[in-house]
């Protein structure tokens, strides 16, 4: 039997910061993966200062974001489609996105290139967001939205037959990368291995807001750490959004691999049995397999 992940996110990038190590690890033991970006990233900002290419992001923003897609893709070593919608951006003051933007386009539209994509790649995991979209950006909330409605299109066969056979998903995981526990164990080993690492200054200021966040509820922790290198290497292929020393992203992963070395998901549905707390996404799929 052949493992399939899918993991459904917004933009560009988000899959190099949410589960990237993940992907790696998996492509390793010969796991399929695909990653499905909902949309371009087409308005997305410049955020990192430093970036070489900013004559191109000012005129083809959205050409940018698919070179910097592709690059991501090679060093994860993973399959990637787009769905084609167009980045909602991040609307002001309780604004409505665009009307033709992703988070803005009905259910029944948006989500039938998912269902296409699920009944081709036949994945027994999907991986999305929650429904805060993880934090509340338009096109990360449409994310889990579209997600959770080509889930139940795609397992039923009098819908939507013209896009392919039925397939039932197993195990459907939230990523929780950005846990509370996570900054936090990775900030305190850091401040007793490297104590002078200037990083320290800007995570102080960081875990002020962290701890006002709730604890996630994680149920799989993925060891991962081994693919913390390429993790940063497919984030850092994304430099229109990310500056190449964000101490958001980029700890030193010698202390990470000792803190906190996986990635952490929560699992949500499940039609296979198995056991909390998990350290594989397909816990259950192979057991059920090797019996």
């Amino acid at each position: 039997m052949t493992l399939r992940l899918l993991a459904v996110h917004a933009h560009p990038d988000d899959e190099s910061s949410k589960g990237a190590a993940t992907y790696a690890y998996y492509r390793s033991v010969g796991a399929e993966v695909m990653v499905v970006s909902c949309t371009g990233g087409e308005r997305g900002d410049i955020q990192n200062p430093t970036l070489v290419d900013s004559a191109m992001a000012d005129r083809d923003m959205a050409g940018l974001r698919r070179i910097e897609m592709a690059r991501a893709r090679e060093i994860m070593g993973i399959e990637h489609r787009w769905l084609g919608y167009v980045d909602s951006g991040l609307p002001e003051n309780g604004e409505t996105p665009h009307p033709h933007s992703f988070a803005m386009t009905p259910l029944d539209v948006s989500g039938v290139p998912l269902v296409k994509a699920i009944r081709e790649f036949r994945p027994q995991v999907v991986v999305t967001y929650d429904e805060n979209g993880g934090y509340p950006h338009p096109d990360h909330i449409r994310t889990h939205e579209v997600t959770m409605w080509a889930l139940e299109a795609a397992a039923d066969a009098a819908r939507l037959p013209e896009w392919g056979a039925a397939w039932q998903v197993s195990k459907l995981y939230y990523d929780r990368m950005m846990s509370r526990q996570r900054f936090t164990a990775v900030y305190d080993a850091l401040r007793v291995a490297q104590p002078d690492n200037p990083l320290l200054e800007s995570l102080t200021e960081m875990m002020s807001w962290m701890s006002e966040r709730p604890e996630a509820r994680v149920t799989t922790q993925v060891p991962a750490g081994e693919f913390f290198d390429v993790r940063d290497a497919a984030l850092r292929s994304h430099s229109s959004q990310v500056p190449p020393d964000s101490p958001f992203f980029f700890w030193p992963n010698e202390v990470q691999r000792t803190a906190w070395p996986w990635e952490d998901f929560e699992l949500v549905e499940s039609k296979v049995e198995t056991s909390i707390p998990e350290t594989d996404l397909f816990a259950g799929i192979t057991e059920r397999h090797d019996e």
